[in-house]
């Protein structure tokens, strides 16, 4: 199979953080959709990154699609419980994750725009919504090793996913010293390969 994305999207990480906990192996293509000569569009028709292609040629899109998808490849390291009030509540963490990184990736480009077309109430929006996931974040980690308590899951890694995705774009939310125990989650997640190896790069 082969994976279509970028070292910048923090979906894309999210998906190579999974692979790389499941021990698969796959081709790393690298393409973004905001490039003039960006294949993505004829492979998803929303023209959005990461892609899973198949070995079969199906293209499977959304990362959190792609994820599960993965963790049932192999039976190794299950990352999502068997469904049950557990599982909605990791599938929970990981929608929480992802709404954060999207927030988050709708300020950046609205900071991009021409400064007379940018909406400054726009971009106070989506940083609220960051501030207000990473409370929540914080408030339900708590003492916790890990989002659902002892072990590690697909909460976690989408979770640290985000959480990198601030220190590689916005540094200057220090969220760090407002939610230490996000932090020390972070640290220990950053002592795995899988996050190690996928830090964000231009």
């Amino acid at each position: 199979m082969k994976l279509i994305g970028s070292h910048t999207s923090p979906f894309v990480r999210k998906v190579r953080i999974v692979l790389a906990e499941k021990k698969i192996e796959y081709d790393f293509v690298i393409d973004s959709p905001w490039l003039e000569d960006s294949k993505v569009p004829n492979i998803n028709p929303l023209g959005k990154i990461p892609v899973l292609v198949l070995d079969d040629d199906t293209p499977l899109f959304d990362s959190r699609v792609i994820v599960e998808y993965i963790d049932n490849v192999t039976p190794n390291s299950k990352l999502f419980p068997a469904p049950n009030r557990e599982r909605t509540e990791v599938k929970r963490w990981e929608a929480l994750a992802d709404g954060l990184c999207d927030a988050a990736v709708n300020a950046l480009l609205e900071a991009k725009r021409p400064k007379k077309e940018q909406s400054p109430a726009w971009i106070a929006r989506q940083q609220d919504k960051v501030n207000r996931s990473l409370e929540f974040m914080s408030e339900q980690l708590g003492e916790k090793s890990f989002c659902m308590g002892t072990h590690l899951s697909m909460a976690d890694l989408a979770t640290g996913t985000a959480l990198g995705y601030l220190c590689f774009r916005f540094a200057e939310i220090n969220w760090q010293d407002s939610h230490p125990n996000l932090a020390k989650l972070y640290a220990k997640l950053m002592q795995r390969p899988s996050f190690a190896d996928t830090v964000p790069k231009e």
